[in-house]
């Protein structure tokens, strides 16, 4: 058997993972660090960042076992190229479901689908956005990640290849 391992590119940088009780509480800490790792950045850019990450750290803490006592949401934060900024947040699982935005088109249909039309503005603000299972058979999560694109020239000139958090 002949395996071909394909190695993506590393990232041009890394931010360190940010670990978070799943508490709504914490979402003006959520905020403020992403403003803190995104400085020198478009202030518009992080603007709708924050927004983005707001809606699916909210979605971890209601939907998911990282909003029970002791549970956790994970965000990332990397720069794949010097045109792309990625974020993730990866829950505890337990949701039983995965994010999707909603396609239902009735006012009860809508309705029952409310919990999940802040994934349309996760759709609308980032360039992409996806989902995946951390080991599903398990259960273990579901990591959801959104791109937005940046111009190269307005990306600050100081930053190294791994930041490190406070």
């Amino acid at each position: 058997m002949n395996t071909t391992l394909t190695k993506e590119p590393r990232p041009v940088v890394f931010w360190e993972h940010r670990v978070y009780p799943g508490h709504l509480a914490l979402l003006t800490r959520v905020r403020a660090d992403l403003a803190a790792d995104l400085t020198g950045f478009d202030e518009d850019l992080v603007d709708t960042v924050r927004l983005v990450v707001s809606e699916v750290f909210a979605n971890c803490c209601k939907y998911t076992d990282s909003g029970r006592e002791g549970g956790e949401a994970i965000r990332g934060l990397s720069m794949p190229d010097d045109r792309t900024l990625r974020v993730f947040l990866s829950d505890a699982g337990g949701g039983g479901g995965v994010p999707r935005v909603p396609a239902e088109h009735t006012e009860s249909e809508w309705s029952r689908a409310e919990g999940q039309r802040g994934l349309l503005l996760v759709e609308n603000l980032s360039t992409d956005w996806g989902h995946f299972r951390l080991a599903p058979w398990a259960d273990l999560g579901t990591h959801v990640w959104a791109t937005f694109g940046i111009a190269p020239e307005r990306t600050p000139r100081d930053l190294r290849p791994h930041v490190f958090t406070s």
